[in-house]
């Protein structure tokens, strides 16, 4: 990436941002809804739809244009007007509002009536959604200058937004104070008011049985004073004759104490019941007032109910629609293979306020022919199966050579398994210790899961021959989001590699690199990687996998390093992966959100990269699957602002400070850093009917194809795999329990062996990796499994005597 072609300058931090025709500094970074685009968390649509339904025509008003960037302009007579033709508003028009650094300023239909500033993306929109409502009676009014104006509630929702002259801002600022005064005053008048609202019968009787059980409570406790009154009056009255008495000086001291002690009580018995008066008198005069909010609260939760279910039941007849009309007929040629991108058409642009993410409930609505996708209905997982029998499927592969990698693997065949029945002993526990059937598995494991982050090794390639270190890093943060693409349909589990297994993949001749894994840990599990390229780059990385079953979803942390080393310039690179949760294990479409943080350093030059993967939101109007990220250099100071989704592209595009309005540096406009953007990575389509080979990128269906000469401990040698992999899952399962059961008598001989030397005195090596070995990392000073070599040599020599029997 040439310096040259990352002109531009952009930042997604606070700044200083000029406003072309209204003169004004853009806004800074807010909470709430002005910092994350349209959709506040405030109000919501509820409240919206009653002032959209109430909205009616633009009334009369001057046109004009004042935005951000290239926002276009609003028809004349749009841009505000009086709620005319008895819509009921107090007003409504056209502004301007700021949306993101990148979008800068965007034109909403905006309604203000009874109190409430509610705003659409057009007039059109307000008959079925409403992207955003703000109550005046609790909101601040700022103007800004000539244009400009704020409207905030105090952090939760923070509005900026920008009229087409100094006259129309005035008449909207105007217009909001007014609707502001009289929300408040209204306010307060029902807060006072206890006879407003009627109340029914059953509640006013239900109040009045409250009353009268208190009133009957504090007559018991005039009662029990008058006791204690009475009592104490003839305590004190003995203690008195007792002070008469001829008794030692002594005693009459203790007398004297016990009668003050006995006052003391029955003053304070007095103003206990006192207080218990009080209490009453409060409670009958406030009752009409409770019993309101009460009702009040009532009646929320009920519309609060049924919204919910109405919106649950649109929901889902929206989502059925939407498939009906996206399911491509099966006998259309050229159809089934355009899936290159029906798998994830299902996101638009960068913007924050993509109209395909409306009505989002998983990240993908996943497309296919019916007579050729599994679907997944409830908690049942079933499949189709292909009308090609498995030996014609699988005669494909035989014929194929090592230059000519496959293409295709059998399809997914038709069986169905309940996940919840087996998942739901399971919550709480440990993935890895879960005996699960293959039925729930992919035809991979996972040291070949792994081997997959090089899919898109053509990044490291490029990062090598940047001299730009920055620049450098701006494709090692590219890689890394990159290898998160292949898992957004992959909702299958791969199999757990053995203790000894291994997976080799030689690209040298294609590629330029070679890749080895080790299972170097059962328990956790474990896995070493390694791989080297001609082309000037070395990728190593220890990762322990833990899991945890939660009930509605499973959270996946991979912990470990990951490094990348530059052999020409010696740059060295580590980072740590993000949480994958897998979603909807008990019911509905499972889908898999990975969120987090990234940190990527360069321990030569102190350079930084931080990538922040958004966890889906059902309430966010971002786009779904969002990363962003920025690198800086040792002194903070921002070079590159990265944007994109960790499965589909990533682009960047060079911060460079300017002059501010007021001497200062700031940032460049967002719509200028929109032309200075740089493409760094983009996805590769989706072979060919790959909803029916478990969604396989096309490196994915080669990496478990037969190849001679590797060493015997090879996942492709794995005969449970390769048996699932074929269709014979029955085969498969019991293949996977003996297996297991190998695996158990290993380690058991290991620790009765482990025993013995402690209880003899002899030294013990624990297992220890065959081609890692287990030292500390000079870099990051953890201990971590380290490539020892030899591994290439002794295929050459095709000499495996050191491999264990492990299948």
């Amino acid at each position: 990436m040439a310096a040259t072609e990352l002109r531009g300058v952009v930042g997604p931090g606070p700044a200083a941002i000029a406003a072309l025709g209204g003169g004004g500094a853009g806004p800074p970074v807010v909470g709430g809804g002005g910092g994350r685009g349209d959709v506040g968390p405030g109000s919501g649509a509820a409240s919206g739809t009653v002032v959209a339904a109430a909205a009616g025509g633009p009334g009369p008003g001057a046109g004009g244009v004042a935005a951000a960037g290239p926002a276009p302009a609003p028809p004349t007579g749009g841009s505000g007007g009086s709620g005319a033709g008895g819509s009921g508003s107090a007003r409504e028009g056209w502004l301007f509002k700021w949306t993101n650094y990148i979008k800068g300023y965007q034109r909403r239909w905006f309604v203000l009536s009874n109190g409430l500033l509610s705003y659409y993306r057009s007039k059109a929109e307000m008959r079925h959604t409403c992207r955003g409502t703000i109550n005046l009676a609790t909101a601040n009014i700022t103007v800004e200058d000539s244009c400009n104006f704020i409207i905030s509630n105090g952090g939760a929702q923070t509005y900026h937004l920008k009229a087409s002259s100094e006259v129309e801002r005035q008449r909207w600022v105007t217009a909001l104070e007014l609707a502001k005064a009289k929300a408040v005053k209204m306010l307060a008048e029902s807060d006072e008011s206890g006879d407003e609202e009627s109340v029914s019968q059953t509640d006013k009787t239900e109040l009045q049985n409250t009353l009268r059980t208190l009133s009957s409570k504090v007559e018991d406790l005039s009662t029990c004073n008058d006791l204690i009154a009475k009592h104490g009056t003839a305590l004190q009255r003995s203690l008195s004759e007792l002070e008469s008495l001829k008794l030692p000086a002594e005693s009459n001291e203790k007398i004297k104490q016990v009668n003050e002690r006995a006052t003391l009580f029955r003053i304070t018995s007095n103003a206990m019941i006192n207080a218990c008066r009080d209490f009453l008198m409060l409670a009958q005069t406030h009752s009409k007032k409770w019993q309101k909010s009460l009702q009040y609260e009532r009646d929320q939760r009920i519309r609060l109910e049924e919204t919910l279910e109405q919106l649950a039941k649109q929901h889902n007849h929206l989502e059925r629609a939407f498939r009906g009309a996206t399911v491509l007929p099966a006998n259309i040629p050229g159809n089934v293979g355009s899936g290159k991108d029906q798998c994830c058409s299902g996101k638009g642009d960068m913007s924050d306020e993509d109209d395909e993410n409306e009505f989002f409930d998983a990240p993908e609505i996943i497309t296919m022919p019916e007579n050729l996708g599994h679907k997944r209905t409830g908690s049942n997982i079933s499949g189709a199966s292909s009308d090609i029998s498995l030996d014609e499927q699988y005669k494909h592969q035989l014929e194929e050579t090592k230059k000519e990698k496959r293409t295709r693997i059998p399809y997914k065949p038709n069986y169905s398994l309940n996940l919840w029945s087996i998942m739901k002993n399971c919550i709480g526990k440990e993935l890895s210790k879960i005996p699960m059937p293959v039925n729930f598995n992919e035809p991979l494991s996972m040291l070949q899961r792994l081997t997959e982050d090089l899919e898109y090794h053509e990044l490291l390639d490029r990062a090598a021959k940047c001299e730009n270190s920055l620049e450098q890093l701006c494709y090692v943060a590219a890689f890394t989001v990159s290898s998160y693409s292949t898992t957004v349909f992959r909702t299958s589990k791969p199999f757990n590699p053995l203790l000894g297994e291994t997976f080799e993949l030689d690209r040298l001749e294609e590629n330029g690199y070679r890749s080895l894994c080790e299972q170097v840990s059962h328990h956790p599990p474990a896995a070493a990687h390694h791989a080297e390229s001609k082309n000037g780059w070395t990728l190593r990385q220890e990762i322990k996998i833990t899991s945890k079953f939660r009930g509605k979803y499973l959270s996946i942390m991979p912990l470990g390093t990951i490094h990348c080393i530059f052999h020409a310039t010696g740059h060295h690179y580590t980072w740590k992966k993000v949480t994958t949760t897998v979603h909807n294990i008990i019911v509905g479409k499972l889908w898999i959100d990975q969120s987090g943080e990234i940190d990527i350093v360069n321990h030569k030059t102190g350079d930084k990269c931080n990538l922040k993967f958004v966890p889906y939101s059902y309430f966010s109007r971002d786009v779904a699957r969002k990363v962003t990220g920025e690198v800086t250099d040792p002194s903070g100071k921002v070079h590159f602002a990265l944007l994109g989704t960790w499965d589909e592209k990533m682009e960047c595009f060079k911060v460079q400070p300017v002059i501010g309005e007021n001497g200062g540096d700031a940032r460049q406009r967002g719509h200028e850093a929109e032309e200075s953007r740089v493409m760094l990575w983009k996805r590769n389509p989706l072979p060919k009917n790959a909803e029916n080979m478990y969604y396989f990128s096309e490196l994915a269906l080669t990496l478990n194809a037969w190849e001679s000469g590797t060493a015997p401990t090879d996942s492709r040698l794995r005969p449970d795999q390769r048996l699932m992999e074929n269709g014979r899952w029955d085969e498969a399962n019991a293949e996977k329990q003996r297996l297991e059961e190998k695996q158990r008598l290993s380690r058991k001989k290991r620790e009765a062996e482990a025993m013995k030397a402690t209880e003899d005195g002899t030294p013990y090596d624990p297992y220890k990796a065959l081609w890692f070995e287990r030292k500390k990392d000079p870099v990051t000073k953890e201990l971590t499994h380290i490539y020892r070599g030899e591994y290439w040599e002794c295929k050459e020599k095709q000499d495996w005597s050191s491999c264990p029997d492990i299948f």
